[in-house]
């Protein structure tokens, strides 16, 4: 058993409370306890944090790219490396690469580069999203519409072989498109199937919500929206207490407005989380890319094809977390959970992801008060810590 650490100096948030005077206790990759600072073991190795904010790690499920590379063009355990050292930048310990709509050969390279990213320890690689290909023509968005089309037999054999193979899996399906009985079979293998990209009914989200689904796609985009006689996806999403619901928190894809009214409105347990949707500039100067042979334009935090369409976000969870809190008034407490607990929550890793307890994974985020980064510490080591601005002293 190695030596343990004791974080100290700063102000803990455990996922659910604030912690004045304690420090958090590392052991092999866990958290150990949130013991009073006067009561830290002889024999820790003491970090000062000089006044900081120590919060759980930030979870992304929906995170397409980013350090200039994008799943879907770099299908290899390197390209889902920088990806994920890319977004740690911006506070997230764990995330989920998303591959959206394209060849089944393509999705199977992307499953065989994620087996290889889990069999090296690629930091922050928790598994994969696969959004599409079996998704609503009517509501595409970025999609190629070329390449959507109906899950077939070899499609959910593809999808059953991988159930517990990643600490996580997102698979984002449309009922137009993957049949109840799929769905049902994805959800009982432990398969983390999210609705989205569709135009179906309230009703039809409800049975398959019924059949195991779990959580719903960008929450208000590329999808039936709430009318006053058709619910459609986002009423079910907002009624539904079974199912969790991402949302992008950048004031583009939702209105503020919007994103106030389904916070108030969401039926528990089930939450809203936060996600990025991000793409490949994130961490990069990068002022456009590649997706599927068509070009992106990123300009003014917007990521879109020639015509306008929205191809992704432009946003890290840092931000998202900031804009929640600061332009939506949340608490801070709640915008941090949003980022955290939540999402951990959706995909069934509350125990051990989203909070800092003892037998908790120790992946958190040090943050100044002003909530700007200081250091991303992932299994309990820290991998990533601007030097200009890095707050922790080891003695």
């Amino acid at each position: 058993m190695s030596r343990p650490v004791a974080i100290t100096g700063a102000r803990i948030f455990d996922g659910w409370d604030w912690h004045e005077g304690c420090a958090l206790l590392v052991r092999d990759g866990r958290v150990s306890a949130l013991p009073p600072e006067t009561a830290v073991p002889a024999d820790a190795a003491v970090e000062a944090a000089g006044g900081a904010l120590l919060v759980p790690g930030f979870i992304d499920l929906q995170v397409n790219g980013g350090g200039g590379v994008l799943l879907n063009e770099d299908r290899s355990v390197e390209g889902l490396r920088r990806i994920c050292a890319a977004h740690a930048r911006f506070g997230t310990t764990a995330a989920l690469p998303t591959l959206i709509t394209d060849t089944f050969d393509v999705r199977a390279e992307a499953i065989a580069a994620g087996f290889d990213a889990q069999a090296a320890g690629v930091p922050g690689f928790l598994g994969l999203h696969l959004e599409g290909p079996h998704l609503s023509l009517a509501r595409k968005g970025v999609h190629d519409p070329a390449l959507i089309r109906p899950m077939e037999a070899r499609d959910l054999d593809a999808m059953l072989a991988l159930a517990g193979r990643f600490p996580a899996l997102m698979v984002t399906v449309a009922p137009e498109n993957a049949t109840v009985e799929q769905v049902a079979a994805m959800a009982a293998a432990g398969i983390t199937v999210s609705l989205g990209h569709s135009d179906t009914t309230y009703a039809t989200a409800a049975a398959y919500a019924a059949a195991g689904a779990r959580t719903v796609t960008h929450l208000f985009n590329a999808m039936s929206p709430l009318g006053h006689r058709e619910p459609g996806m986002v009423g079910a999403a907002l009624d539904i207490g079974t199912l969790s619901a991402g949302i992008i928190a950048d004031g583009i894809h939702v209105d503020p407005v919007s994103m106030r009214v389904a916070l108030e409105a969401k039926a528990g347990p089930g939450r809203i989380f936060l996600v990025t949707d991000a793409m490949s500039p994130i961490g990069t100067e990068e002022k456009g890319f590649f997706l599927n042979g068509r070009e992106i334009f990123r300009k003014d935090g917007r990521l879109t094809l020639a015509d306008g369409t929205l191809a992704g976000a432009d946003i890290d969870m840092l931000s998202s977390v900031r804009f929640v809190h600061e332009r939506l008034g949340l608490p801070l407490g709640e915008a941090l959970r949003m980022a955290s607990l939540y999402p951990a929550e959706a995909v069934g890793l509350g125990a051990r992801k989203g909070r800092l307890g003892p037998g908790t994974d120790a992946d958190f985020v040090v943050l100044t008060e002003g909530l700007d980064m200081v250091a991303t510490y992932i299994g309990g080591a820290r991998v990533w810590s601007p030097s200009s601005r890095s707050a922790i002293a080891s003695p």
